[in-house]
């Protein structure tokens, strides 16, 4: 029999005056919380203090959580919410983004072009890659990030980040499939680039 208490049972026994299972709460969505902030902020140092802000938040209001929808959708509500007044406040320059952070087709996308280059040149484009990533990914409007993070890095569906957003879930697909083409036409235009500074020697090659 599994002991695991559920969601629901830790914040009706919180609501009692049990301390623990607030702390239970926060041991359990620490590590999602933190990555979710990371991946909207992309500086440790913010998404540490959302980390904090958010469960004071949770602590505070828990009352006012009527639970229409999973806590797991409220407290990622909050993170977002937390995390965009952070953004806004602090207007971050430097952000970084890692390969799992775009769609697998992309992925592969990237993967293949490496692997062509060949030699010592494939590390080189690797980096230039990522790097391409990084900005492709940062440079998606504010409107449609969440939305690509919480659908396609880390997995939820259309249902629950509509939750969490607020908005309906045609809005929800609208968005990821907008972010997604401008995604892609990004990074199309970055490939094109790295074949046209390739295209000297391979036209020699070829003649």
């Amino acid at each position: 029999m599994n002991g695991k208490r559920s969601d629901e049972e830790l914040v009706a026994q919180m609501r009692s005056g049990a301390t623990a299972c607030f702390e239970e709460l926060v041991s359990r969505y620490t590590p999602k919380v933190f990555s979710l902030a990371s991946r909207l902020l992309k500086n440790r140092e913010d998404a540490e203090e959302v980390l904090q802000d958010v469960f004071h938040t949770v602590y505070r209001k828990i009352d006012g959580f009527e639970g229409k929808s999973s806590f797991s959708s409220w407290l990622y509500r909050i993170t977002v919410n937390s995390a965009f007044m952070k953004l806004r406040k602090r207007r971050q320059q430097h952000r970084f983004v890692g390969m799992d952070d775009v769609p697998v087709d992309v992925q592969k996308a990237v993967t293949s072009r490496s692997v062509e280059a060949g030699g010592g040149d494939a590390t080189a484009l690797s980096r230039q890659l990522h790097i391409a990533l990084e900005q492709a990914v940062e440079r998606l409007p504010e409107e449609y990030r969440p939305v690509f993070i919480l659908r396609d890095v880390d997995g939820l569906s259309s249902h629950e980040v509509s939750e969490i957003l607020d908005i309906t879930v045609p809005a929800v697909k609208s968005r990821l499939h907008r972010s997604r083409l401008m995604l892609r036409r990004r990074l199309i235009r970055y490939y094109r680039e790295l074949e046209g500074q390739a295209a000297p020697e391979s036209v020699r090659a070829a003649g």
